[in-house]
């Protein structure tokens, strides 16, 4: 329930404010202006720091988009999108994406630490798609058959891993890719570790 003796504006923006935390998006305060036809972010930030000193909010300390409901679920994981993997040849990482989403941890089999947007289809036959968020959990070390962020070239593709004698191989879920062989000596590394996929409306 919203309360009563809000003032109209600023229920509007706790309402919209409530939409969006409950979807797993964060919105930032320009984000919040342009919503609502606000000349400048000061306008979003006093209507913010008003629900917040009414308890009607809470912030993250030290968090670029670190407003959540009160008593929210400690089941949310706040994850940044940190840029693209490509399902198909490697393609460059473009880190720094202003945006974060919470989302619920039981959707993943790993706790990860970032989401990636995939792109291309290279991995379709494990049901991760064009389009899809997969959450990454940082580490440099796999097993064999796991599906894995790999930054070969200085590029980043997610592939299953295979480890041979002489050489690693990346191994796509979809027959229409060939296979990426990395040598020794190549630049290659493991970002981290496939924990499951959010698929964005």
């Amino acid at each position: 329930m919203i309360p009563a003796d809000l003032p109209p504006q600023r229920a509007a923006v706790l309402a919209f404010l409530r939409r969006e935390l409950a979807a797993g998006r964060a919105p930032s305060l320009a984000e919040i202006a342009a919503a609502f036809g606000f000349a400048s972010r000061n306008a979003a930030q006093k209507h913010v720091q008003a629900l917040l000193a009414d308890g009607l909010l809470e912030q993250l300390p030290g968090r670029k988009r670190g407003l959540r409901l009160p008593g929210g679920d400690a089941d949310l994981l706040p994850l940044p999108v940190l840029g693209r993997v490509a399902a198909g040849p490697p393609i460059g990482a473009d880190i720094g994406l202003d945006q974060q989403f919470w989302l619920d941890r039981r959707l993943f089999a790993l706790r990860p630490d970032y989401l990636l947007r995939v792109q291309g289809d290279s991995m379709i036959d494990d049901g991760i798609l064009d389009g899809d968020l997969v959450g990454v959990q940082r580490t440099p070390e796999a097993r064999d058959g796991q599906t894995v962020v790999a930054r070969v070239d200085g590029e980043l593709t997610i592939k299953r891993l295979q480890r041979g004698p002489r050489c690693i191989h990346l191994l796509p879920r979809n027959r229409a890719h060939a296979p990426i062989e990395v040598r020794p000596g190549q630049d290659f590394a493991i970002e981290g570790v496939y924990c499951g996929l959010v698929r964005p409306a």
